[in-house]
């Protein structure tokens, strides 16, 4: 029993910094940082013959929907594809940025790019900026030593995972991997897993919504299937839904007011305005 007294206590959460945290906010002024909120759902899992990835299609900025038929799936390579979540500037260029360098190394070796490549070079890219290249992402591809799904993290940390979810609507896309996932997936079961999936992502947050897009990468082929699912299809005509005519609404005040603009003589005798 002596000898108990001598382990080190167990640790936990240490309140302490929270009150330390608000007292620097309260008496130094310093501002809390907020949490980064990325409005995406995108996933990938492993199946019996490769890999299929998923992503939703709405593009926001802040409160607004900016696009609402947006590719989250990028082409690294012939047998690679990536999923961006965070801004979509950062994934978009990350991306690109990889893929052309894949293409460099193809060109040079005449081989076909392997996936562990492409997962170094945007490992390294994102770690060099510590978080502040806002690219989370889902890489999957198949190449000569089978098929391998990556997601890679803004700071460069990576999992090798069977399947996964990121984005805001990581979450709502996992519950449905963890309850109905298993081993050797077929090529149908797999695609209808992931559009299920990245529906529970649409339907349950508010980042995310629009249409299914789903990526199939197997041996020697790869099938991008644009809009799989449309389940939020337009039921009105905006143009004919509202129809305002001329004297409809009430104006309650008009007030006019007469702007002179200032008329200066040039020494040529000639009117300037400014």
């Amino acid at each position: 029993m002596a000898g108990s007294m001598d382990l080190p206590t167990k640790g936990g959460f240490d309140f302490g910094l929270c009150r330390r945290n608000q007292m620097l906010a309260e008496k130094q002024g310093l501002k809390i940082p907020g949490f980064l909120k990325t409005g995406t759902t995108i996933v990938g899992l492993v199946f019996k013959d490769g890999v299929v990835l998923g992503a939703d299609t709405r593009a926001t900025e802040g409160p607004i929907v900016a696009d609402k038929n947006c590719e989250k799936i990028h082409f690294m390579a012939p047998n690679i594809y990536c999923c961006g979540a965070g801004t979509a500037a950062d994934t978009e260029a990350v991306t690109d940025m990889v893929s052309s360098q894949l293409q460099l190394h193809r060109y040079a070796t005449g081989r076909e790019s392997r996936v562990v490549t492409a997962l170094t070079l945007l490992k390294s890219h994102l770690f060099k900026y510590q978080g502040h290249v806002s690219a989370a992402l889902v890489l999957g591809g198949v190449d000569c030593t089978g098929p391998h799904l990556h997601t890679v993290y803004p700071h460069g940390s990576t999992d090798t995972l069977p399947f996964a979810t990121m984005g805001s609507g990581s979450l709502a896309a996992m519950s449905v991997f963890e309850s109905k996932f298993k081993e050797g997936l077929t090529r149908e079961e797999g695609i209808e897993l992931v559009a299920e999936a990245i529906s529970a992502g649409i339907f349950n947050d508010l980042g995310s919504g629009s249409n299914v897009d789903v990526c199939v990468i197997t041996k020697g082929k790869t099938e991008y299937l644009r809009n799989h699912l449309l389940p939020n299809p337009r039921t009105y005509n905006s143009s004919k839904g509202y129809s305002f005519t001329k004297g409809q609404t009430e104006i309650l005040s008009t007030k006019i007011t007469q702007l002179k603009p200032n008329v200066e003589v040039a020494e040529g005798g000639d009117a300037m305005e400014e």
